[in-house]
């Protein structure tokens, strides 16, 4: 996180942010000329970006959408879970609509993600992500056959449980204006030759929480991926929504060994939470050392019939 040196106070929907001063955000609020990036971040492939137009949006603050991620990387674990627990967590409005995805009788799936965006329209940040897989609005839950249908497709589809981020920044605009889950904390990512380790303080004691530690895959894939991630949640008037991520995937692997991921729980809030789910068995792990991404502002569920 930024020393208070560096940073400026902005306003973001009536809450006081400190931003990095003189960074991207400070400079262009989400709507920076490519020709920055470019100066910025030489050797960035940009390509991507110029063939995507910004639109200026009104998501409880002025931003334009999507919003850039030009540089980042990822790990993910999917895990079994309680699937009555992962019911339980889902709003009854949401779960009229979408289901989490039975994989087998009593058991659906959490996505456990950790991101660093290292050049991004809103300043560099890390972010971890539990999400609840379901199917997507208004398609039949087939259990394992949606989720390879998903998987062959690149259209997922989950419910946000928990978004923990390490700036106010993307606290403040993820809460406001996407309606995610986020709370500030620290997050920190270190790696070496063989992995990537993010260390998840709890934000009540100080003390780490939860260590996410994650392979570093060889014969990793350089042909390139288009994958959408999409949610549904309820807005702040308490309708239905949903949000959407697409993301250029330029470098990434996956295993099904055991011991490509570990997590390992303390005994904080979000380590009981993490319990409460009854993990298991380890489904699938993806090493994603480099994409970019793009993400949409949050619509009405009722207009995914209209575009999708």
């Amino acid at each position: 996180m930024p020393s208070q040196t560096d940073t400026t106070m902005i306003d973001i929907a009536g809450h006081p942010v400190p931003v990095v001063k003189g960074g991207l955000y400070d400079r262009f609020r989400s709507n920076p000329p490519l020709s920055v990036i470019a100066a910025e971040v030489p050797g960035v492939d940009l390509s991507w970006f110029k063939g995507l137009e910004k639109n200026k949006v009104d998501i409880g603050f002025e931003s334009f959408s999507p919003n850039f991620y030009y540089q980042n990387s990822r790990v993910t674990a999917v895990y079994t879970a309680d699937l009555d627990r992962l019911r339980a967590l889902m709003p009854p409005e949401v779960l009229a609509t979408v289901q989490p995805l039975q994989i087998w009788p009593g058991r659906g799936l959490i996505a456990f993600t950790a991101y660093t965006y290292e050049h991004c329209d809103n300043d560099a940040y890390n972010e971890v992500a539990v999400s609840i897989i379901t199917n997507k609005p208004g398609k039949a839950n087939l259990g394992p056959f949606t989720l390879i249908g998903q998987s062959m497709s690149g259209d997922f589809w989950g419910y946000v449980l928990k978004l923990p981020v390490n700036t106010e920044l993307a606290r403040v605009r993820g809460v406001v204006g996407y309606n995610l889950p986020k709370w500030l904390t620290g997050i920190d990512r270190k790696e070496d030759a063989r992995s990537v380790v993010y260390d998840i303080t709890d934000s009540q004691t100080g003390k780490v929480d939860v260590s996410f530690k994650a392979k570093k895959l060889d014969d990793l894939s350089s042909d390139v991926d288009i994958v959408t991630s999409s949610f549904t949640n309820l807005d702040h008037h308490g309708q239905l929504a949903y949000g959407y991520a697409v993301s250029r995937q330029l470098s990434h692997g996956s295993s099904r060994s055991a011991d490509s991921a570990t997590l390992t729980l303390g005994d904080g809030s979000l380590s009981n939470y993490i319990r409460s789910l009854k993990l298991g068995k380890m489904m699938k792990y993806e090493y994603v050392p480099a994409f970019q991404s793009a993400l949409y502002a949050p619509k009405p569920l009722a207009a995914l019939a209209d575009t999708h």
